[in-house]
């Protein structure tokens, strides 16, 4: 019998305010399975991407909250592409800029390949690349870029068209609606061997796993972590990988203030390259020299380091596998599961891992769940700080 135990822990900040552009981070939009294993980025779906066509060649991402240019402003050279942007008027509007690395690859989706986007929204324009408004750390002749095969890496500015190269670099303007938040501090130690992203909302496993090991290794390992008295980890999806990156440094490529000992290594994410005859059997990763993303066989041996978001109005509660007093059986559940417990008399709500209600009652094992999505679900015992985790095939 497991049970976890939360206990309270100071915290540490050092002090770095961040300018905070974007709401939320959007899924990689990966919908499809490609292992047994539970724990791969199409299992869990959290801040589904969703963007709203404003009529005047404008889309608005209703996750980030900002605005981006519909069809992209063509190939040109990093020179040209800021100036481009802040002299553009679209939809009214004049305060267009280059996006960060961040806000780009914020728009790929991992479902989708060349472009990996979402075309009903942003049209294929042939382009290879997309600029940012981020330099390579000591090298002004490389730029981060997203790419259309769905990564972000430092492309040397030379390799456009018009810079006498043979790729094509386009540029999308993007902008704020809202005036963006000025946080006094990027991440904070909780002093329990976890670290809270404030831009991201997300919390990070402090010491990565010392040993290299497999994709599905991965998978198993971060499912079945319990840290900090919590036991929700889970393989961090590549965009929520990528967004632990600090371009502005190199070897590694994050801040070490927080992530000491993550060094120069491959990460692996829950995401699967899109496959086809050449790559069925790839994943993404995150290498830490630099901070590009790009994909390895999953049987190779990369590294790990975990993540955790439970929603907010299940924060601080405790999670259990199991004791004396409940125990859902069975767990992975397909359609309807049942609550063993000695208690009598108890109100149960489930929540879905974005912190919504899916049902409240006290007859859970009454009902047929057949319909609710794959994923990982949160069954609440009601005025108790008991919550368990569960996982609907």
């Amino acid at each position: 019998m497991k049970k976890i135990i939360l206990f309270f822990v100071s915290s540490i900040a050092f002090g770095q305010s961040v300018t905070q552009s974007i709401l939320l981070l959007p899924d990689t939009g990966q919908t499809t399975s490609y292992t047994a294993t539970f724990g791969e980025d199409n299992d869990y779906i959290i801040n589904v991407p969703s963007y709203t066509d404003n009529g005047n060649g404008t889309i608005t991402d209703n996750v980030t909250g900002l605005m981006w240019q519909k069809v992209d402003g063509g190939e040109m050279t990093i020179e040209n592409a800021p100036a481009y942007c802040s002299s553009l008027t679209l939809g009214g509007y004049t305060n267009w800029r280059l996006p960060t690395p961040m806000e780009s690859f914020s728009l790929v989706n991992l479902q989708r390949n060349n472009p990996a986007l979402n075309t009903t929204y942003f049209p294929s324009t042939g382009a290879d690349y997309w600029w940012t408004n981020a330099f390579q750390a000591n090298d002004n002749t490389k730029v981060w870029c997203t790419n259309s095969g769905g990564g972000i890496g430092n492309k040397p500015k030379s390799e456009t068209v018009s810079a006498g190269g043979n790729k094509s670099y386009h540029v999308r303007a993007v902008r704020n609606v809202t005036i963006p938040t000025i946080l006094p501090n990027h991440f904070t130690d909780n002093g329990d061997g976890t670290i809270t992203d404030t831009t991201t909302q997300l919390i990070w496993q402090k010491v990565p796993n010392a040993a290299a090991i497999t994709w599905e290794q991965a998978i198993g390992y971060s499912e079945n972590l319990t840290l900090a008295g919590f036991s929700d980890w889970r393989l961090p999806n590549i965009k929520e990988l990528q967004s632990l990156n600090d371009e502005s440094v190199l070897n590694p490529s994050v801040n070490t203030n927080y992530f000491g000992t993550i060094g120069i290594k491959n990460y692996w994410s829950s995401t699967t390259l899109l496959p086809n005859a050449s790559n069925l059997s790839n994943a993404w990763y995150w290498n830490t020299q630099f901070g590009i993303t790009t994909y390895d066989s999953k049987t190779n041996a990369n590294y790990v380091i975990c993540v955790r978001g439970i929603p907010t109005n299940l924060a601080n509660h405790q999670v259990v596998n199991e004791t004396n007093s409940i125990k859902v059986v069975p767990n992975p559940f397909t359609s309807k599961f049942n609550v063993i417990t000695t208690s009598s008399n108890e109100v149960y709500e489930l929540y879905d891992e974005l912190g919504k209600q899916i049902y409240v009652g006290q007859s859970p094992d009454k009902q047929d769940f057949s319909t609710i999505q794959s994923g990982v679900y949160y069954l609440k015992v009601a005025g108790t700080t008991t919550v368990v985790k569960l996982v609907k095939q």
